[in-house]
């Protein structure tokens, strides 16, 4: 038995030998060097357009034949997206699990939330209301009186899924219209029925005129959700990024370029893709378990990382949720505001962005990034927060 020990250990060392010499001998993936003009146009290249910053350029990119966009139906979905009527408790609406400030000025919750007048609150979205992620920041989506998903999912944000092809963690809706209707009907988000949705509507005067003007037929529970549709569709974030993509190449530190050189490079934009990086494709996730042979040496750990609780993921997966299918199959998160949109993956079980980042490089790329990397990728990402634009000053 001792002797079979010694012969499983001298087998042990050399392969950890031969791995840390190839390690050694093995150069990590190397970045270029970008100026600002080939950055930029290697990320336009790459399908990372600025967003639009006028309502007729929107339009432009975004409209469908079968619910044409006009301000009518704006003016009516934005009505209903704020409206708490609209679900059974009447205390709850779009607004409350996809939170950002209605004036879209930004203007700070925290001190008026600490100067205002009696009654105080104390409800977290007080303090995150305004800070434009159009999530609820909660570790699990609670819909109408606290009602918890039933596979303990996370919000996503509903900012820019006007560039969005796929919905849910599953991505098996395909439009916005689609999913506004499926969150006014499900048990644990508004809870309503098509014919509650329609007899509230019909009993307010002022969604009479409202869908009167938007729609022919006026109120129907279609309609209802077409109006949310276009209304949604303006909640369109812009910031540093998008400043650099038209031409300030002040608008982004250097540490943030290189952030973006690694995005890039290492190919976290495959799946990231599009303007808003990210809700057009339906990928597996976790891709690797271990990293590839092509990047040992930043990868080679001598003592292995422990696995987490649940094996089917680098984390425990509360909830027991497995994508479409069970297949490990998720709709890819946009990525637009993502530093304000924690916790982290489909059942928000990473509180930090830098862990995030590291995990995706580990179990997508196959890579081990490193501190400066991660710290780099961040940085970048930072760029992609944004005030959600209002397109009524900028006609």
């Amino acid at each position: 038995m001792k002797k079979l020990l010694s012969y499983a250990l001298l087998i042990a060392i050399v392969i950890v030998s031969m791995m840390a010499t190839i390690a050694y001998f093995t150069p990590p993936k190397k970045v270029p060097n970008y100026s600002d003009a080939e950055l930029r146009e290697l990320a336009i290249n790459k399908g990372h357009k600025a967003m639009p910053s006028s309502l007729d350029e929107l339009i432009s990119l975004v409209d469908d034949a079968s619910n044409p966009m006009t301000q009518e139906k704006i003016t009516l979905g934005e009505e209903l997206f704020f409206d708490t009527n609209l679900s059974k408790s009447g205390k709850t609406s779009c607004a409350t699990c996809h939170s950002f400030d209605r004036d879209l000025k930004n203007s700070g919750a925290l001190l008026k939330m600490l100067t205002q007048k009696e009654p105080k609150t104390n409800d977290c979205a007080a303090c995150h209301l305004r800070d434009q992620s159009g999530v609820d920041r909660f570790t699990f989506s609670q819909g109408d009186r606290d009602t918890m998903h039933p596979h303990l999912l996370n919000t996503q944000t509903i900012l820019n899924t006007a560039f969005a092809k796929h919905f849910t963690w599953s991505g098996e809706v395909k439009s916005i219209r689609e999913q506004s209707a499926n969150s006014l009907l499900a048990h644990h988000k508004l809870n309503m029925t098509k014919e509650d949705i329609n007899s509230t509507l019909a009993k307010n005067p002022k969604y009479k005129k409202l869908f009167a003007e938007a729609f022919e037929d006026g109120i129907t529970f279609d309609n209802t959700a077409k109006a949310i549709e276009v209304y949604v569709k303006t909640l369109v974030t812009r910031g540093a990024y998008d400043k650099f993509l038209d031409g300030d190449d002040t608008a982004m530190s250097q540490r943030a370029k290189r952030g973006l050189a690694n995005f890039i490079n290492h190919g976290c934009k495959g799946c990231h893709a599009g303007r808003a990086f990210g809700g057009e494709s339906v990928q597996r996730f976790p891709l690797r378990e271990f990293a590839q042979l092509y990047d040992v040496k930043p990868n080679f750990e001598v003592i292995p990382t422990p696995k987490r609780l649940d094996s089917e993921f680098p984390f425990e997966n509360n909830g027991g949720y497995l994508g479409k299918g069970d297949a490990h199959l998720f709709r890819v998160p946009i990525l637009r505001n993502v530093t304000k949109t924690s916790p982290y993956f489909h059942n928000g079980a990473v509180p930090k962005i830098r862990e995030a980042v590291d995990i995706m490089g580990r179990h997508q790329l196959g890579r081990h990034l490193t501190l400066e990397q991660i710290d780099e990728i961040v940085a970048f990402l930072k760029t992609l927060e944004g005030d959600i634009v209002d397109y009524r000053e900028t006609k």
